[in-house]
């Protein structure tokens, strides 16, 4: 008869996600995952399977997260108001001193996307599912009077979605929050 599982799956799943989220996929070791979770080789096998399994169930996790956080966000009743939510809270990032990890999605596009179809797949669908949130926004935006171009609310949606994991990228290298807020206001001028 197997032993009964001692530990929370949900705890050590955000625990792994944390580890791979600092170092990537490849820069993460076993022994970084076994320390970080407190599990042993045998249970974390046992529970997740292998490394790549571990990884993508935390990814998945992540994932699932920000699109709640995403769709709270564009719930704002200005839809302009929410667009610029969504970016200033990549902002922040920059202005809290500590180290950004960059968005998950944006990281794996570069990682593992190029030769990860799986990946590449996890990767298309979220940028899909945030050009899908802006496009929403700007026509709901233009009808309420909040976005005044009269652009293709597609069009603008995906300038929008090339633009956000440059953001990213800046934020992780380390731009001032100054630069990137100017930048942003810039961008977002299109919609005016």
């Amino acid at each position: 008869m197997a032993r009964p599982q001692e530990f929370d799956t949900n705890d050590a799943l955000g625990k792994a996600l944390q580890v791979f989220w600092d170092k990537g996929y490849e820069g993460t070791t076993l022994a970084d995952l076994t320390e970080a979770t407190g599990l042993s080789k045998s249970s974390l096998y046992g529970t997740f399977g292998d490394k790549r399994t571990l990884f993508l169930a935390a990814y998945d996790s992540y994932r699932a997260a920000r699109a709640q956080q995403m769709k709270i966000t564009f719930q704002q009743e200005n839809a302009r108001d929410a667009i610029a939510l969504f970016f200033a809270k990549i902002i922040d990032d920059a202005a809290s001193g500590s180290v950004s990890k960059g968005c998950m999605s944006t990281n794996q596009a570069v990682e593992l996307a190029p030769h990860d179809a799986v990946i590449r797949e996890r990767v298309e669908s979220d940028f899909k599912l945030i050009e899908t949130a802006f496009a929403d926004a700007i026509k709901r935006g233009q009808e309420q009077g909040s976005i005044q171009s009269k652009q293709d609310a597609q069009l603008l949606a995906q300038m929008l979605i090339i633009a956000f994991p440059g953001l990213q990228v800046m934020v992780r290298a380390g731009a001032s929050a100054d630069s990137l807020e100017g930048g942003l206001n810039m961008m977002l001028s299109i919609l005016d």
